[in-house]
């Protein structure tokens, strides 16, 4: 798993583990759950086991990486997609520890972490962590307005991209604050039990982003599959944010 992904923000994903406990309505109906239960491991909830891998699993990113040299474009890689990496879990710390390091041996990557739990963020950083590494982008999952808070927890972590990932959009996000945020995802819910949404969420999204000067991704509208209605209002809009040091400097806020 990682060498191909449907994921249209990411060219890789790379799970340092499978498993975790669900914490917010955007979970409800977790594809990463779901694919666990087929392959019939039974990880997912408080007190359960995670599943991790081994050597020929963790040396993956540093195929990534050689290829991103030989190429001289960098990859992007979202990790996790069937964890999260700040779940308070024993073997999710202990393999985190194992991600910072595999971080720091391939800065051809541009490692793509995002988290439902910014909160533990702060308190886990590797003690290097200085302004931000400089592969490292960090972002949060919000739902609907109820956890916009997500976001003022990320805002005051050092980070070189801040973004937000607003899916399974299933509100407005009326009291979202965009400053020290670089690129916000919005997507639709995906699954045969997916819930609707307003188009005006994700117009006003955009709007927002262009006037704040953030990037907006727009991934898809609610459908049973991915990759399912990628325009808004028949125009494809994929943008990313640019990190220092390759194009136009971000602003740090702390």
């Amino acid at each position: 798993m990682g060498d191909q992904t449907a994921i249209a923000w990411t060219d890789h994903t790379f799970n340092v583990a499978w498993g975790c406990t669900k914490v917010s309505p955007g979970c409800k109906h977790c594809y990463a759950e779901e694919q666990s239960k087929r392959f019939g491991d039974d990880v997912w909830g408080p007190g359960r086991e995670r599943k991790t891998f081994g050597a020929d699993h963790w040396a993956r990113p540093l195929t990534w990486n050689r290829a991103a040299e030989r190429e001289s474009r960098r990859h992007r890689v979202f990790s996790s997609s069937m964890a999260d990496i700040w779940e308070d879990h024993p073997t999710i710390t202990r393999e985190r520890e194992r991600l910072w390091a595999m971080i720091r041996r391939t800065p051809c990557l541009d490692w793509q972490l995002l988290t439902k739990r910014p909160e533990r963020i702060a308190p886990t950083l590797p003690p290097d962590w200085g302004t931000g590494y400089p592969n490292v982008w960090l972002g949060v999952s919000i739902e609907n307005n109820q956890y916009v808070s997500r976001a003022d927890h990320l805002r005051r972590v050092p980070a070189v991209v801040r973004f937000i990932s607003y899916e399974p959009a299933l509100g407005a996000l009326l009291d979202l604050n965009l400053d020290g945020i670089h690129w916000v995802i919005y997507g639709g819910e995906s699954g045969p039990n997916y819930r609707s949404h307003n188009i005006r969420w994700a117009r006003d999204m955009r709007d927002r982003c262009a006037k704040a000067g953030v990037a907006f991704f727009y991934k898809q509208s609610p459908a049973r599959y991915t990759e399912r209605g990628i325009t808004l209002d028949g125009e494809v809009v994929r943008n990313y944010p640019t990190a220092p040091g390759r194009g136009i400097e971000l602003p740090l806020f702390k």
